[in-house]
């Protein structure tokens, strides 16, 4: 018998070697556009039990600044838009929210160490927010203007308007639900906003950042910090061209920041003990950031 040849065994197949996470480095939201922190820096960002889930730019103070430059130089073309096109932009960052709903569960459980099923309830209720201040816009002026009785050959009529720039300090324990209830009664009055995130839960903040970048938002009306609410919020409550400032999530920095902004005569909410972030608020975020605008003209006997 002819000899048979014996086929080689096959080299045994070494282990794929085990694979590193690439985790995402996340950026500031400034004038539309994602830069990285001018200083560099950037925080490891954790999730309720401790696991690492990426990092986020640890803003400057002058970061600071430039985000006051952005929202003041978004001011002027935002509050001269019509309250009926406001209205529709906050539809549409609803629309963009909802579209994206997954990703900000999965942010919800990671910071605030609660179930799938109380995560979505809390984005159900964030996307709720927008829509609900959207059909505000165009009531603001009904229901808090109007004309005044005088004597006289006079006709006297009051009309708010936004007060301007308005920085906002974030709720630390209620990153996406507090943030969009603070965020969202700011702009619908017309005005911009410059955003410190909660520190310790800032990715909720980040990702709504992206879904304003892809909405019909411009650029500079929301400006979102990401960093050490004690390094980021003296220099926004002491500088000139910020014309309100909200405290919701000031924590124990309350009463120094709110002397600093008496320097500049900027107008201040303060926090709430314990607010419920559930609860529909009316116009109780608006009011403080308008000023009524009252004219005077003459009319004939």
């Amino acid at each position: 018998m002819a000899d048979t040849a014996t086929a080689p065994e096959p080299a045994p197949t070494a282990p794929a070697p085990r694979r590193m996470p690439v985790h995402k480095t996340y950026k500031l939201y400034l004038g539309g556009a994602f830069p990285r922190s001018e200083s560099g820096r950037s925080i490891p960002v954790t999730s309720s039990d401790g696991a690492h889930l990426a990092n986020a730019a640890l803003a400057s103070r002058k970061d600071a600044r430039d985000a006051v430059v952005a929202a003041r130089s978004a001011s002027g073309s935002w509050a001269s838009r019509t309250a009926q096109l406001r209205g529709q932009i906050l539809y549409r960052i609803a629309e963009m929210m909802e579209g994206r709903r997954a990703h900000f569960v999965r942010d919800v459980v990671d910071a605030q160490g609660i179930d799938e099923a109380a995560a979505q309830d809390v984005v159900s209720a964030a996307i709720d927010r927008w829509v609900y201040y959207a059909g505000w816009t165009d009531k603001i002026t009904q229901v808090l203007g109007g004309g005044n009785p005088v004597a006289g050959p006079y006709e006297n009529n009051s009309s708010p308007e936004p007060t301007g720039v308005v920085a906002i300090l974030a709720p630390q324990d209620s990153p996406l639900l507090g943030l969009v209830s603070v965020v969202a009664p700011v702009i619908a009055a017309g005005n911009t906003a410059v955003v410190v995130a909660s520190e310790r839960a800032p990715l909720p903040a980040v990702t709504l950042a992206e879904a304003l970048a892809t909405s019909d938002l411009p650029g500079g009306v929301v400006n979102i910090l990401t960093g050490r609410t004690a390094e980021i919020a003296p220099t926004l409550a002491a500088h000139a061209d910020v014309n309100a400032l909200d405290l919701a999530g000031a924590g124990d920095l309350a009463t120094q920041l709110e002397t600093a902004a008496a320097a500049t005569l900027t107008r201040v909410l303060r926090p709430e003990p314990s607010p419920d972030w559930n609860a529909l608020p009316g116009l109780a975020r608006i009011t403080p950031f308008l000023e009524t605008k009252t004219v005077w003209q003459t009319v004939g006997r």
